[in-house]
């Protein structure tokens, strides 16, 4: 969604970076290009404003001209001040001391409230919760039957005693939800509330009716963050008739330029506290403002690659892994354990999207085809337990069998093992390099002269006590790309270049 404003506010900062010194008319330059972005991207005018009049006051003043690299400072001024606007701080959900908390959604139809409710609930039922959801939503047809198909595939309870379709009390379901949740011990109600096409003087009743009949913890104002100024709009007409005590941004993964939803914390004051990107139910997670700068500034989003690496890879074969890569043992049953939990973490290139710099890749990473993955999995599962653990053993007649059995050619089993001897070369280099594992043979001697055979330290089995980056997974030979490419990732920045990423944080191993 923000791909335009992305693009246009990197190629202003990337003009400023190329100058050694800054003149206060450099500054002038970039901070038009930058407002100008801002605006074509529908930000609020006084968003924009105020996030320029800061810049330059910054900007302009010792804490750059006394900088070693002025640029530098300006850009990370850009952006302190875009997560300000975002909101500074993650903020997370206020549980009530008694449960159960309830948690009200409110916004207008069409916003994805019903869909949201599927995806927090999923989420909080991963976090240990056991939420139960509510159908207060009577009017729009079959909005009750949609619930309960979210609620099936979320997991999740519901609660729904009446039909829907114009027929039903949802003050009075709510009122008995708070009941229910009791007698069945759900520590966390979500109500889906109803919308309307637009704000009007019925829909703030009804929601200012269930928000005193139920007195919620949290009330969400699910905004679509495609419809633009209107978002501002309609947000304010809610926190002026109902109240709310968060924000929650849905189709992330749209077109539209979506700087209004940019917008939403800094004209109501509320704080955004998820965002919902694609239409799974797993496409959803907290809404971290210095994660969503760095993406629109093109730093990537490391952090969050990591977490999902963490969830999705298990620790005891992460260690076995990466003692592999450092013997050079690694096996097409390691590859392709690997290959399928990179598939759980979702769209090769939207991980490749994650890392610093790929916004200069976009159209290489556009091309990125997730059913290459597919062919290389049915390729090895066409494989015997032994050719797998020992790929030297395939042989021209063995190579003819594993294409047969797999319906593929026999070009593209030897493109996968040609290209995993080779990716097994390099990240065996790759792990003596960073202190992963070391290579076998002999030691040297001072005069660098080899020791005698056998009498070398051997490989040093590296100590790896978290998921990522023992567990990084290997990327499969060609990554997906057309003809068996790879993007060219030289173009991406290291991690040093993403704000507020500290590895300390995280259980990384110890350099050799």
């Amino acid at each position: 969604m923000f791909d335009t404003l992305s693009d246009r506010l990197t190629s202003a900062l990337q003009t400023l970076s190329r100058k050694g010194r800054l003149s206060d008319a450099d500054i002038d330059a970039t901070a038009r290009e930058i407002r100008i972005a801002l605006l074509e991207a529908d930000v609020a005018l006084s968003v924009v404003k105020d996030f320029i009049a800061r810049i330059k006051e910054r900007a302009k003043g010792a804490e750059v001209h006394g900088a070693l690299n002025p640029a530098q400072q300006v850009i990370k001024i850009v952006n302190e001040e875009l997560v300000t606007i975002l909101g500074g701080e993650t903020r997370r959900l206020t549980f009530a001391k008694n449960p159960p908390t309830v948690i009200m959604l409110a916004g207008l139809q069409g916003a994805g409230k019903t869909t949201l409710a599927g995806k927090l609930a999923m989420w909080l039922k991963k976090q240990g919760h056991a939420p139960m959801l509510v159908a207060c939503d009577l009017q729009r047809p079959n909005a009750v039957t949609q619930l309960q198909v979210v609620g099936e595939r979320a997991g999740v309870a519901v609660f729904a005693p009446e039909p829907g379709n114009g027929v039903g009390d949802p003050v009075d379901v709510a009122r008995r939800a708070i009941d229910e949740a009791k007698r069945a011990q759900h520590d966390i109600v979500l109500v889906d509330t109803a919308g309307r096409l637009g704000v009007d003087e019925e829909l703030m009743k009804q929601a200012a009716d269930i928000r005193d009949a139920v007195s919620p913890d949290e009330t969400l104002f699910v905004v679509d963050a495609m419809i633009g100024q209107d978002a501002v709009t309609t947000a304010e007409a809610f926190r002026d008739g109902v109240g709310f005590t968060g924000v929650v941004l849905t189709k992330l993964d749209g077109d539209a330029r979506g700087g209004a939803a940019l917008s939403v914390r800094q004209v109501t004051g509320q704080p955004i506290l998820f965002a919902s990107n694609g239409e799974k139910l797993e496409d959803f997670d907290l809404f971290h403002p210095d994660r969503m700068a760095s993406r629109i500034l093109g730093m990537g989003d490391v952090l969050s690659l990591i977490e999902q690496a963490e969830q999705h890879f298990d620790q005891e074969k992460a260690e076995q892994t990466a003692a592999k890569l450092g013997s050079g043992q690694l096996t097409l049953e390691d590859f392709l354990e690997q290959m399928l939990a990179v598939r759980k973490m979702g769209p090769i290139g939207n991980l490749l999207g994650m890392l610093p710099g790929a916004g200069q890749m976009k159209d290489q990473l556009a091309q990125v085809d997730d059913k290459q993955l597919d062919k290389l999995q049915a390729i090895i599962r066409g494989m015997t337990p032994a050719e797998r653990a020992d790929p030297k053993i395939i042989n021209a007649s063995r190579r003819v069998r594993i294409s047969k059995g797999s319906g593929v050619a026999v070009r593209d089993v030897n493109d996968l093992v040609n290209r995993f001897f080779e990716a097994r070369k390099m990240m065996a280099q790759m792990a003596g390099r960073f202190g992963f594992g070391g290579g076998g043979g002999g030691s040297k001697n001072r005069k660098g002269k080899k020791g005698k055979k056998g009498k070398g330290r051997g490989p040093t089995q590296p100590k790896v006590r978290g998921g990522f980056p023992g567990g990084m997974p290997m990327l499969p030979p060609g990554g997906g790309m057309p003809g068996g490419g790879m993007p060219d990732l030289s173009q991406l920045g290291g991690m040093n270049d993403v704000p507020g990423f500290d590895p300390k944080k995280f259980k990384l191993p110890k350099d050799k």
